[in-house]
């Protein structure tokens, strides 16, 4: 058959670069005992080549489609379709033509086909492409057939191919289209086979859609589909629809619509039996590609006959066990505001760091709460901490616990694991134990600077090695430990005791307002106040507007002003310039290595603040906190045995305000040593790239430590695990983290279970009391941070990094949260009102309109525009 064609039988997953993605996985389908493939052949992507070959003015029309933006629509449209008509107007070749027509003489010539297109960055395992390239069904006769394929060549050019092309980054000359060419069949029924769920992504449980006649009414959503549900050989739900219309072949060519007679709408396109049947088709195809598939079928003669197979690609990743149990895991990333996949190092690094091995999937970390919920005991502490904390999550965890037979039972006294913070603290209320805990944790760091100076090669890998246990030591001390418990668990006795006493709802959200000792709020502002030292300079001010790169700090000394300024923000990174949006992560670029990342922020101070800000919001806060707690003290002392209580009440807010700032200081004293190790890593990525073992210093962000290592002790490299890591993190990319997730791949998804909210309002967690009302700024990247006063921020999730933006804003709205999570803190600190955990938040609310947070209640309302 020469280069051009392939049959199907000659074709394997291999070959994805000849017969692109939707051919390769055909070609593997007819190799699976028990699977039937329609036969029929590749056109390769050497003729698609030869094609463009005959065309030299299109590659000069490729180069100026590359060079447009994703969302220049019409631009992209004017431009594709010229490409696509000078690709069908061009006549196939006579060799490629020989060789068609010879491969469909194999078939019958007058046998009608199906035409696909299948490009060579299609059905990945990282991007599906799904519906970017065009079908042709019941296409009779060679001339039609050749049309047709030159139709598939130019829809490598439709306008949606081309924009998916631009927003992910592949490159139009690099993507190539073979088409395939097989026999049509003219099915009872047809449709969809997912091997996950593709709702809750459970692996266990494969989901059916049917319809009658071919299965493009179902994929062009002419029609509604039948649905089914299987789990263990057993249909598990089922839902028949009114399917009105299907599409059929027309003899002679082509496909159009029929109506189904009104008696045969409500019959099912399949029997449970048949669908138990192909389910079991579909394990089979499953196992033989190793990961869930998205599976097109077609019902022929009580047959299935299988047209098409794919990756799911929108599963989250299961974390490897191998000991076949159930297990269940709870993210990190929703309690450290960082939901974003880490890369390797940065995902090593923290494994070094915690007290115990965490799960890894999808490039992020979770904890198996497997055993802390079978055991009774721990899993009463467990629910109580974690639904106070974040309300989805408990949630989700009740509905597991609920089910029969899924968790292990342990008993009573059984091994459960301990639950971190539900032990009472018994830490003494003494301001100086704060002051000395931060003072070591600041000793240690500035002898680590000092120490790995002299470090570098294998020496400086050990040498980090062994300091992450001097880390670990400051992170897990008993008395740090103690410090943080004593600021929770007091901020949970004054909530429920004086809601208790005296209906005050959140009361602890007021009396923490200006806490001492809170690394994170002084951070906010800290940058009022280097707004403070730049307001003054026009020419300066006017400058950081047009910054576009990172070098700007040497280029002030010019301006009036330029060197205060430089040294107002020099100081404010060696403060803080080792924070950075997902700080966990070591290889996240950090604002000493960023400056310009707080631009936005610093400019929005400056416009809208005025001098001496800082020192007033700190004082303002603390003046509110003393106020709140004699109202409070005053109304405890008219109750009944109000005495007693108001001395209780007092000896906590002591206490509250003792520890409630030391909350934030560990995770600062551990991302100030992680910037020492990265900055001492990257000279050493440095001298690799130098030495040619690395292309490029970011190389190592893609090393497990333990991998860079041995990389440093032998100079060698294994470029292709690197090259791989780069795709998979590409991948990870596009994915969301579940909260909750089972060993079966089931995304447990948690709810409030709240009936007293105002109609249309949207439900969260309440963590900062109070109700405002202003204009939403939907914000998902701080380099876009453009506030007015009175903005309310609406963001997916806040780490350490979002709390200088806190003093531009008078509320707060994420995605993402909890009780105890640094946005909250800082919200109540600064005394913002703010609601976490609305789902779906930045999708609900448009930038621009205007809400009320209630951060007492725990709602947002839209508010109507005016």
């Amino acid at each position: 058959m020469g280069s051009y064609v392939l049959g199907l039988q000659e074709v394997d997953r291999t070959q994805v670069a000849v017969v692109g993605g939707k051919g390769a996985h055909l070609g593997e389908l007819s190799r699976i005992e028990g699977i039937r493939v329609p036969a029929g052949f590749c056109v390769t992507t050497d003729a698609f080549r030869r094609i463009m070959e005959d065309a030299p003015s299109i590659g000069d029309r490729l180069d100026r489609l590359s060079r447009l933006e994703p969302d220049d629509r019409e631009a992209i449209s004017t431009r594709s379709a010229e490409i696509r008509d000078t690709l069908e107007g061009i006549v196939v070749p006579d060799d490629v033509a020989a060789a068609i027509t010879d491969a469909l003489a194999g078939l019958g010539e007058r046998t009608a086909c199906a035409v696909r297109s299948s490009a060579t960055a299609e059905d990945l395992p990282a991007a599906s492409f799904a519906g970017q390239q065009d079908t042709y069904l019941n296409v009779v006769g060679p001339t039609a057939v050749l049309r047709h394929i030159s139709r598939c060549w130019a829809s490598l050019f439709t306008e949606r191919a081309v924009t998916y092309r631009l927003r992910n980054g592949f490159d139009h000359r690099k993507v190539h289209m073979a088409v395939v060419v097989q026999q049509m069949v003219f099915p009872h029924a047809a449709g969809v086979l997912f091997t996950a769920d593709p709702v809750t992504s459970n692996r266990k449980v494969a989901s059916v859609e049917a319809g009658f006649g071919l299965g493009e009414a179902l994929v062009s959503g002419l029609v509604n589909a039948d649905s089914y549900q299987v789990r263990d050989d057993e249909v598990v739900a089922k839902a028949v629809a009114a399917k009105k219309l299907a599409i059929r072949a027309v003899s002679g060519g082509g496909t159009r619509e029929q109506a189904i007679e009104p008696a045969r709408q409500e019959q099912p396109a399949l029997t449970d039996e048949q669908v138990v049947r192909l389910v079991r088709l579909g394990r089979r195809i499953e196992a033989h590609f190793g990961r869930p598939q998205d599976i097109e079928w077609c019902l022929v003669d009580d047959g299935f006959q299988v047209v098409q197979s794919r990756p799911i690609t929108t599963l989250f990743p299961v974390p490897e066990t191998g000991d076949g149990e159930n297990h269940v895991y709870v993210s990190v990333g929703h309690q450290q505001m960082m939901t974003d996949p880490m890369k390797p190092l940065g995902l090593s690094l923290w494994q070094l760091t915690t007290p115990r091995p965490m799960a890894e999937a999808g490039g992020r970390l979770f904890v198996d709460v497997t055993r802390m919920l079978a055991s009774p005991a721990s899993r009463v502490d467990l629910m109580g901490a974690v639904g106070k904390s974040d309300p989805l999550i408990g949630d989700a965890l009740r509905t597991i616990v609920e089910r029969d037979g899924f968790l292990p039972t342990l008993p009573d006294d059984g091994p459960g694991e301990q639950v971190p913070g539900v032990a009472p603290a018994t830490i003494e209320t003494d301001p100086a134990i704060v002051t000395e805990l931060i003072g070591r944790g600041e000793a240690s760091v500035a002898a680590l600077k000092g120490e790995i100076r002299a470090k570098s090669g294998p020496e400086l890998l050990d040498f980090i090695l062994s300091d992450i246990q001097e880390l670990r030591r400051i992170l897990f001390d008993p008395q740090s430990h103690q410090a943080i418990m004593a600021g929770m668990q007091t901020t949970w006795w004054l909530n429920e005791r004086l809601q208790e006493w005296l209906g005050e709802k959140n009361a602890a959200d007021t009396l923490t307002q200006s806490v001492p000792h809170n690394v994170t709020s002084e951070m906010g502002l800290a940058l009022l106040d280097v707004a403070d030292v730049i307001r003054p300079y026009p020419e300066v001010v006017a400058f950081l507007h047009d910054v576009e790169d990172d070098g700007f700090l040497d280029e002030l000394d010019g301006l009036t002003g330029g060197r205060e300024a430089r040294d107002a923000i020099r100081a404010y990174l060696d403060r803080y310039g080792m924070r950075c949006v997902g700080e966990i992560d070591i290889t996240r670029p950090r604002w000493s290595e960023r400056p310009s990342t707080l631009l936005p922020m610093l400019l929005t101070n400056i416009r809208n603040s005025e001098p001496g800000a800082g020192g007033r919001r700190f004082e303002q806060g603390r003046q509110e906190a003393w106020k709140k707690e004699q109202e409070l003290l005053e109304r405890l002392r008219a109750l009944p045995d109000g005495e007693r209580k108001a001395e209780e009440t007092k000896r906590n807010i002591d206490r509250v305000r003792t520890f409630a700032g030391y909350r934030e200081y560990p995770k600062y004293g551990m991302v100030s040593r992680y910037f020492v190790y990265k900055q001492a890593l990257l000279g050493e990525a440095e001298r690799l790239v130098r030495a040619d073992v690395l292309g490029e210093v970011e190389d190592i962000f893609f090393l497990r430590f333990q991998e860079l290592q041995e990389v440093v002790r032998t100079n060698q490299v294994d470029g292709e695990l690197i090259r791989r890591r780069k795709e998979e993190f590409g991948s990870y990319q596009a994915l969301t983290p579940p909260r909750v997730l089972t060993s079966d791949g089931e995304a447990v998804a948690g709810a409030y279970r709240r009936d007293d909210l105002p109609a249309g309002a949207l439900v969260g967690l309440p963590v900062s009391a109070g109700t405002v009302e202003g204009r939403a700024r939907v914000i998902l990247d701080l380099a876009e941070a453009d506030l007015e006063p009175g903005d309310i921020l609406v963001t997916a999730h806040t780490d350490p990094s979002w709390s200088p933006l806190f003093v531009a804003v008078k509320g707060l709205v994420t995605e993402v949260g909890g009780l105890m999570t640094h946005g909250a803190v800082i919200a109540r600190e600064y005394g913002l009102p703010a609601v976490v955990g609305v789902e779906h938040a930045t999708r609900s609310i448009q930038d621009g309109q205007r809400i009320r947070v209630n951060g007492t209640d725990g709602y947002v309302e839209i508010l109507p525009a005016t």
